[in-house]
């Protein structure tokens, strides 16, 4: 989506825009959330809560960086607030339960799942969040280390050091 759809203005109503912008970034959206919480469910319910937050805040971006970025900030903070929360911290699901049940039940495909998920998205997801958004911002989305630089809050410096970082404990992870 251009930074000029994001001028509201030039639909007849919010709404126009806002339909845009899920359609425009929901799976991107909803892929980023989702490495943060490592739960489809979860991410798309977290997903929802930024599209409502986005929509309610729509009128306060100032064009002071591209809107992706002010959109991934909401995102990514929204995430960690989440990460940080009792809820999250305290609650256990019931599908977690029936997982453990599950898990006792069926030793032999733990094991040969276990090793299926010996790919580079599973060693990314076990990365530390630090380096793991650094994985995710620059190689799946793609964004610049200026951009991600802006999205995290952090010095560009800081962001090549943590990718730097990343790629090591990737290599140490799966190897060459």
């Amino acid at each position: 989506m251009d930074e000029l759809t994001v001028n509201w203005l030039e639909f007849e109503n919010k709404e126009e825009v806002f339909n845009e912008i899920m359609t425009t970034y929901g799976t991107e959206l909803l892929q980023l959330v989702y490495s943060y919480v490592k739960d489809q469910t979860v991410a798309e319910e977290l997903t929802q809560d930024i599209f409502v937050k986005v929509y309610y805040s729509l009128h306060t971006y100032k064009k002071k960086s591209k809107f992706k970025t002010w959109l991934w900030r909401i995102a990514i903070n929204h995430c960690k607030d989440h990460l940080k929360s009792w809820y999250n911290n305290h609650v256990i699901k019931v599908e977690e339960i029936h997982l453990e049940e599950d898990r006792k039940e069926n030793v032999e495909m733990e094991v040969l799942q276990k090793e299926e998920n010996q790919n580079i998205v599973s060693a990314v997801m076990d990365l530390p969040i630090l380096y793991r958004e650094i994985i995710f911002l620059y190689y799946f989305k793609e964004l610049t280390m200026k951009e991600i630089s802006s999205v995290l809050k952090v010095n560009e410096n800081t962001i090549k050091t943590r990718l730097r970082r990343a790629k090591e404990l990737l290599k140490q992870k799966i190897g060459d």
